[in-house]
């Protein structure tokens, strides 16, 4: 599956935007999208600039956040509420679109991304990074090893499906390193659901994460590392379908349509 991928929904329904993690596509979402489609919700997964079908681009803060922006302005246009889905990478990315556009979103789930992109971490993550890049094969060989050795067979023709982007680690670091979570959490009025694996090394400053929202909840989800959408894929999936429940419910309190918005 290259590029965008989403499901048919109904006018009027919650719509539900997938962003992906740095160096994976929109095929990372397949089982995700298959599981919101069995449930009746519309949802889409983009690819950000030099991933998946755009693999060649290069990485820059102001392409993902038009290829953002232009999926939840997709999304709006079906007619009901949005919900943004990101993790890892997209889930910081997911954070500063709401920070930088709050009413165009009336949810947001991001997963993943529980650490300020700061300081010496982000730096030795960067140097890492450069030297797997110097490898002779950039580090496809490693990447793949590791896909496989921690994801199910499923999980992990998922995530190598749409291509591995082997030269966006350093600028795609450096991009997500000059935003600023925290502060977009603080000017997003809506629903904030931060889901972290147990076992997630991205946890460390969850709980500060969780004091900036204005309307905010922590899920920590037993049993699942930093991947938490693809080891975990019911777990985060029930997340999910809660969160385009609420968005609806909100919305209909909004429209006076109350509980009257219908699942296919």
């Amino acid at each position: 599956m290259g590029g965008d991928a989403a499901t048919d929904g109904r006018f009027g329904r919650a719509s539900v935007v997938l962003v992906h993690g740095i160096r994976t596509s929109a095929t990372m979402w397949r089982g995700q999208l298959a599981r919101l489609a069995a449930l009746g919700i519309p949802a889409r997964a983009i690819d950000l600039p030099g991933h998946g079908a755009r693999l060649g681009e290069r990485f820059a803060l102001e392409g993902a956040r038009t290829a953002i922006d232009d999926a939840v302005d997709a999304a709006r246009s079906d007619g009901g509420p949005v919900l943004l889905v990101g993790l890892s990478l997209g889930g910081y990315l997911a954070m500063d679109a709401v920070g930088r556009r709050p009413d165009a979103v009336d949810g947001l789930v991001a997963a993943s991304a529980g650490t300020l992109p700061r300081g010496p971490g982000l730096a030795g993550y960067r140097a890492i990074a450069r030297s797997i890049a110097a490898l002779p094969d950039r580090g496809r060989a490693l990447n793949d090893r590791m896909t496989r050795a921690f994801l199910s067979p499923a999980a992990a023709d998922d995530v190598l499906a749409g291509g591995v982007a082997l030269d966006v680690m350093d600028e795609g670091l450096a991009a997500v390193g000059t935003t600023d979570p925290i502060a977009a959490l603080a000017r997003y009025p809506g629903p904030v659901w931060l889901v972290n694996g147990r076992f997630d090394h991205f946890r460390l400053e969850e709980r500060r994460f969780l004091r900036a929202c204005v309307d905010g909840r922590l899920v920590i989800i037993p049993g699942a590392t930093h991947l938490v959408s693809l080891v975990r894929p019911d777990e985060f999936a029930a997340v999910v379908a809660g969160a385009v429940a609420e968005v609806e419910r909100r919305a209909g309190r909004r429209t006076g349509r109350g509980a009257d918005v219908a699942r296919a």
